[in-house]
């Protein structure tokens, strides 16, 4: 409420800092200069009317406390030091405006506080002694052990347990299980023998098993990751092996080997299994892409490689339309125990208008070609580089390099690291092996036709006189044997016996069926193409050796 003081309002405010008798804080409005408070307390805005603010003052009126509060007495100079620091803030918050006055203020009163904790403390920062619990004895950490629940890393004991009395006799040793049933595996690089030997087969029965086994399959045919079930029984001593009581695996793709111990100890019994061997035909439209349509259609991949390589003999894969057909068939087995191995890529046959390839594979002098429906083999042309390197001379007359004057060159040189493999240029077989002057180590091989080739400065020979070899077969590797200046490979060509430019020779030749081995072709072309597309409908027994050829997954 205000008060009057000589014609004077003054209005008064409560001072936080005053204490219980501080006084009060008077502000002198002049009536005919400044508005007067509203009835809810505030003051109207200033606004420009015959009313025009008037200076103010601020005077401090007496109060009634204990003491006096005189503007020259204590009381007064108590207010006037609250009042200087009536917007001081001790206690800011340290996680706003880090860094600056007020959070170190801050950081310098929290530190304070800490401080004065720690000088106030008894005994400095030292811990107050407590009581300490005695250690449980033997005896209750086993009944405390019985009542919880471990895991099995710690026994796993649960519930109580009776002490032993005269009834328990204590065990001389560990009783073993009368039986124990494994799975062996033949691992890569591994033997059937072996792997019984490493699942605890004993000696006298793995060399048992080994013989019955080898009369049945060779033990090379086992092939690797081969599954062997395998029961061991009760044996009467620890120190001696147990003895084998049954053992089987799948031998074969249509053969399960079972050996079990009978009165007249090891016996085998073979398991024939039936088995489909029907190949696969797959067909469809190209569209796109071939490679992407025969997979789509179900062909592996490594049929589908195989197939788009033999095709390329005969016309360019970018030349076959979107319309096309494609026909595959593939080498299958299909057992009575539900197992498909997919084997190689038997016929290759594409239709794009009135153009047809049909590609047949058969097997000419140990060696798999592919062969159209007309018997005609295929056609081999240039010869094949046979080292990877650049020619450094040329067939002719040049300067030798050793001997100082012109001499003919009897071939043309390929320089080429030390040890790099030296191929043959074509099918041949080798006529000579050996050392031969200053040709140092050479083999010379011949072909058909009349033709040769030679390959001279060898540092190792990888043939022998009379052997055959195919294109590009391994033969020696590159050296400086005989007059040479350093590692690298001199090949020469012969007609006749004569030494030609190997750069203007192509040995072309074509493989040809006749007589009863072109029956035996169109007659198994016929088989072939008699085969529906898709996969048979229903298991059947096959006769023996129909089919394709040796399946592999």
């Amino acid at each position: 409420m205000p008060r009057r003081a000589g014609g004077v309002d003054l209005y008064q405010r409560g001072d936080q800092f005053a204490g219980p008798a501080g006084g009060t804080a008077a502000l002198a409005l002049d009536a005919p200069g400044l508005a007067r408070p509203t009835a809810h307390g505030g003051i109207p805005p200033r606004n420009t009317g015959p009313f025009t603010a008037a200076p103010f003052t601020a005077t401090r009126l007496r109060g009634a406390g204990p003491g006096g509060a005189g503007p020259g007495g204590a009381q007064g100079a108590f207010d006037r030091f609250g009042g200087r620091f009536a917007d001081l803030d001790l206690a800011p918050d340290l996680g706003a405006r880090i860094g600056s006055a007020e959070w170190w203020r801050g950081l310098a009163t929290l530190g304070a506080l800490l401080g004065a904790a720690w000088l106030l403390s008894p005994g400095g920062l030292r811990p107050l002694p407590g009581p300490v619990p005695a250690l449980p004895d033997d005896a209750s950490l086993a009944a405390g052990r019985a009542q919880a629940i471990a895991p099995l890393a710690w026994g796993a004991d649960s519930g109580s347990r009776m002490a032993a009395t005269d009834l328990v006799r204590p065990l001389a040793e560990t009783p073993e299980r009368p039986v124990i049933e494994l799975t062996a595996t033949v691992g890569a690089g591994d033997g059937f023998r072996r792997a019984l030997a490493r699942a605890g087969v004993g000696r006298e029965d793995l060399a048992t098993v080994t013989r019955l086994i080898g009369d049945a399959v060779p033990a090379g045919d086992i092939r690797p990751g081969t599954r062997i079930d395998i029961r061991l029984g009760r044996r009467p001593d620890k120190r001696v092996a147990r003895p084998l009581d049954a053992l089987a695996f799948r031998a074969r793709f249509d053969l399960r080997l079972e050996v079990t111990r009978g009165d007249t100890g090891l016996t085998l019994t073979r398991v024939p299994i039936a088995v489909d061997r029907t190949p696969l035909r797959i067909t469809g439209v190209v569209g796109s892409s071939l490679y992407r349509a025969a997979r789509a259609a179900g062909a592996p991949a490594r049929a589908v490689e195989t197939y788009l390589r033999a095709v390329a003999t005969k016309m360019s894969v970018g030349e076959i339309g979107s319309d096309a057909r494609f026909d595959l068939i593939i080498a299958q087995q299909r057992a009575a125990t539900g197992e498909v191995e997919l084997g190689e890529l038997l016929y290759a046959g594409l239709s794009q208008g009135r153009r047809r390839v049909q590609l047949l594979k058969w097997t000419v002098d140990g060696r798999d070609q592919w062969f159209e429906a007309s018997g005609v083999g295929e056609r081999r042309g240039a010869l094949a580089r046979p080292v990877s390197g650049r020619q450094t001379s040329g067939f002719g007359m040049r300067l030798h390099p050793l001997l100082g004057y012109n001499r003919f060159h009897r071939g043309i040189d390929f320089g080429a690291p030390h040890g790099a493999p030296v191929y043959a240029v074509t099918d041949g077989r080798v006529a000579f092996a050996g050392r031969s002057g200053g040709h140092g180590n050479h083999v010379r091989l011949n072909h058909d036709g009349g033709l040769g080739s030679g390959y001279s400065h060898l540092s190792r020979i990888a043939v022998r006189p009379g052997q055959p070899v195919r294109r590009g077969q391994v033969i020696g590797y590159v050296g400086s044997t005989g007059l040479s200046t350093g590692p690298h490979l001199h090949f020469e060509v012969y007609r006749q016996g004569q030494a030609i430019d190997p750069r203007k020779v192509s040995f072309t030749s074509t493989a040809l069926l006749a007589g009863a081995e072109l029956r035996a072709f169109r007659a198994r072309l016929a088989g072939l193409m008699a085969v529906r597309p898709g996969a048979p409908p229903a298991f059947a027994k096959a006769p023996a050796g129909s089919g394709g050829g040796k399946a592999a997954e």
